[in-house]
């Protein structure tokens, strides 16, 4: 008995990825030297919806870091913390990461000083009323 040499849906699903290919992480580092906010995609952890909001940022090396409006308590960053791979969009470059909390009280000071030294501390004490945690991005 002759084998077909046709796979499977199965078998040829399994073998041919159907995510998008990763942008080169360069193009998003040139990216956001250009922009003030960063557009970041979450999924909803109750709707499994993909939500998109504004955010600022500070980046720290190979490092970008998020501080949620309300803290602890902002949607997006309660979505984070269920499914921690996001995507990242400043201007025409995208990428998908992987983003982990910050919840160290040290930790968090240094990013609040960061993000009061990029965009002022007038703006931060007006926006960001419980900073209690951040968020890690690693650009590699």
């Amino acid at each position: 008995m002759k084998r077909s040499s046709r796979k499977t849906p199965a078998a040829a699903a399994s073998r041919s990825p159907r995510r998008k290919p990763r942008p080169a992480p360069s193009a998003l580092r040139k990216a956001l030297g250009a922009v003030e906010e960063v557009t970041i995609t979450v999924t909803g952890r109750r709707s499994g919806r993909k939500i998109s909001r504004p955010v600022w940022f500070v980046e720290d090396g190979d490092r970008l870091y998020l501080l949620p409006v309300n803290g602890a308590e902002t949607q997006w960053y309660r979505n984070v913390r269920r499914t921690a791979t996001v995507s990242l969009r400043a201007r025409r470059s995208r990428a998908t990461v992987r983003a982990r909390p910050v919840t160290d009280a040290k930790r968090v000071r240094r990013i609040v000083r960061q993000f009061r030294a990029k965009y002022g501390p007038g703006e931060i004490k007006k926006y960001y009323s419980r900073p209690d945690v951040g968020l890690e991005i690693r650009l590699l």
